[in-house]
């Protein structure tokens, strides 16, 4: 920071500090972690389960990550904390607006100025919703992690997709994140307009675990909820003349797959290079519009028959080397690339979501 900027001061604006472990992070990248220290598990094989299909995958060149929450934020906050550029106050923003050429935040009753104001205050229904126009759905799940009392786990051997669980009309999938032969993060996920009583994500959870995994008798360590929008709906990046929108307020949730951690971090990239360029942080690309076009259609499938996409995700894994899946999902392929990878799938429901979304304008 220092040797970038090094007139510059930054002060970080939170409700409170981060102390729990609250959330985790999971990603695949070719390159090395950009947080080693604070990364918890590194795989380099992943196991599916589809509708009568399964296989183990070699990653490499890529690599499976795991960053809880409570290791990254103490090895942030010990980072920033090293530099006399940084410091942090707490409380609940009131307000984000422009004065005389600043960005200016109030934080309980306080007015902080500065040249550029970098804002993640996601709420949702903060821009009115257009359901003739897009799509909005949520990912949301619950994890347990679990202590079983035999050796059940392989700890080298995540699962990444595991669509054994009922679907009824709706895309749901398993995925267990092992620590050790016996203590593993087992997350229950379904891609939905809708969220359900808490009952039911344990009742998936426990029938997962009794059927799948076959642990008789375990102990349930931690609880972990979550819930990501899923909207093709654009957010706009400038807020204002000093305001730049980041994270999901800035649209860096992939709409159709709900991954953000790596986007994040690459968003933050083009921030400093754009601030280093140009002098102002607006200088970030946008995804490509095949891209956002495949995302479109992805959710009109999702949201008007969200049961079928255990056979699509079966297809898909069945047909391509995970390694193109990936560069698909994290839209770095060549479009050769991609073309194969759509060419795998059966390719009725996606003609016929892009005659609702072209053709007849419905969602």
């Amino acid at each position: 920071m220092q040797a970038t900027f090094p007139a510059a001061s930054i002060l970080i604006l939170d409700r409170q500090p981060k102390i729990a472990n609250d959330r985790t992070w999971c990603f695949w990248s070719a390159h090395s972690s950009p947080f080693p220290e604070a990364t918890f598990r590194t795989w380099q094989r992943l196991s599916f389960f589809g509708e009568g299909f399964s296989r183990v995958f070699d990653l490499a060149p890529y690599h499976y990550y795991l960053i809880r929450g409570l290791d990254f934020y103490r090895h942030t906050q010990a980072l920033l904390q090293q530099s006399a550029q940084i410091a942090f106050a707490y409380g609940d923003v009131t307000g984000i607006s422009g004065q005389d050429g600043k960005g200016v935040v109030t934080l309980d009753g306080t007015q902080y100025s500065a040249d550029w104001v970098f804002s993640s205050l996601y709420q949702p229904g903060l821009y009115p919703p257009q359901p003739d126009r897009y799509h909005y759905l949520k990912q949301h799940f619950r994890g347990w992690e679990i202590e079983s009392e035999t050796d059940i786990f392989d700890p080298a051997l995540p699962t990444l997709f595991d669509f054994r669980t009922p679907q009824n009309g709706l895309m749901r999938f398993v995925y267990t994140l092992p620590f050790d032969r016996r203590r593993a993060l087992i997350e229950y996920t379904l891609f939905s307009p809708d969220l359900l009583p808490d009952h039911q994500y344990d009742q998936a959870l426990r029938d997962y675990i009794h059927n799948h995994l076959g642990a008789a008798e375990y102990q349930i360590h931690a609880v972990e909820n979550g819930v990501i929008p899923m909207t093709d709906q654009p957010f706009p990046r400038q807020l204002g003349e000093r305001v730049l929108a980041i994270g999901t307020l800035g649209g860096r949730v992939k709409p159709s797959s709900g991954y953000a951690f790596l986007r994040i971090q690459k968003d933050s990239d083009a921030i400093v290079a754009s601030l280093k360029k140009h002098g102002h942080p607006f200088d970030i690309p946008r995804s490509p519009a095949r891209y956002q076009l495949f995302d479109s259609i992805m959710l009109q499938v999702m949201q008007r028959n969200g049961g079928i996409m255990s056979r699509i995700f079966t297809q898909l894994f069945q047909n391509n080397p995970v390694q193109r899946i990936f560069a698909f999902l994290d839209e770095s392929a060549p479009l050769s690339q991609d073309v194969r990878v759509l060419a795998s799938l059966q390719p009725f429901p996606f003609l016929r979501a892009l005659f609702h979304l072209k053709v007849l304008r419905k969602i």
